[in-house]
């Protein structure tokens, strides 16, 4: 029997018991001699079922380990003998949050290293005690309590200040590279005091291994190095268009609107000479 079917045949007794003391019946009636027996009978169930719920339960507090984490005390229950140890790391691992290589296992002074040796190899049993070291010294339900910074207000200097620090991240670091990109393409596309390395080549050159070369070696490598940088200037947009302007902002709804076009150009450009560029068989 099973500790819900304890519990619910004890619940049924206890209700059975209740209605009984509550029934009336007629002393010269020959139900009056079975009654007094059922009642004794009912009341032996209960103490067994009662009986049985209390040792399963006693059973299961005592086929459990401890985890001796930061402060923390945790119980789990004790897998079989033969559970490997890594079934046990992967159960810490989902209640603290840890990664399950950042940190050991230590039990009775010693580090359990192989996560495939069974669990009865180490020695672990009922009531064991096995000390979590790495991984983060301050476990997670302390920093679940830590208390949460206040945001600062938003004000429209700050909210421009935010689109302003986007765009210049994207001046800096991805437009120098898809003019880059796009004279290996066809040197003619950027003019060339604003094109950079690789040099400028004859207008009519194509994409061949020689100049694909300067992006990774191979023609496979200028299609990657597209994709990199049009998700790039995607994250950028999405980035924008996430930042509100309440409704008397003027300045930052202008500021990012022009934000947005700029960075939609420059995406423009590099699909349009990606899709135009010359093209020939790789060798």
């Amino acid at each position: 029997m099973s500790t819900s079917a304890a519990e619910a045949l004890s619940a049924s007794l206890s209700s059975a018991l209740r209605d009984l003391r509550s029934f009336s019946f007629n002393l010269n009636s020959p139900v009056a001699f079975v009654v007094p027996i059922v009642v004794i009978l009912l009341r032996v169930a209960y103490v067994q079922a009662k009986h049985i719920h209390e040792t399963r339960s006693a059973k299961k507090r005592n086929m459990s380990y401890t985890v001796k984490w930061g402060r923390e005390r945790l119980h789990f229950p004790l897998p079989a003998p033969d559970a490997k140890l890594a079934e046990i790391r992967h159960e810490i691992a989902t209640y603290t949050q840890l990664d399950p290589q950042s940190f050991k296992l230590v039990h009775a002074g010693a580090v359990m290293k192989d996560d495939n040796a069974p669990i009865s190899a180490y020695g672990i049993k009922p009531n064991s005690s096995i000390a979590v070291v790495g991984g983060g010294d301050v476990p997670a339900a302390h920093k679940r309590h830590k208390p949460k910074e206040k945001p600062a207000e938003r004000t429209e200097a700050s909210t421009v200040a935010q689109i302003r620090g986007e765009l210049d991240v994207v001046r800096r670091t991805l437009k120098p590279d898809v003019e880059s990109f796009l004279t290996t393409l066809d040197p003619s596309s950027v003019p060339s005091s604003t094109a950079s390395a690789p040099a400028p080549q004859p207008a009519s050159a194509p994409v061949t291994d020689s100049n694909a070369a300067q992006l990774g070696g191979r023609n496979t490598d200028i299609e990657l190095e597209h994709r990199r940088l049009g998700e790039l200037l995607l994250q950028s947009l999405l980035r924008l268009d996430a930042i509100t302007a309440e409704g008397e902002w003027e300045e930052a709804r202008k500021e990012r609107k022009g934000a947005v076009k700029e960075v939609q150009t420059l995406l423009d450009r590099l699909d349009g000479g990606f899709r135009a560029r010359p093209r020939t068989a790789a060798r």
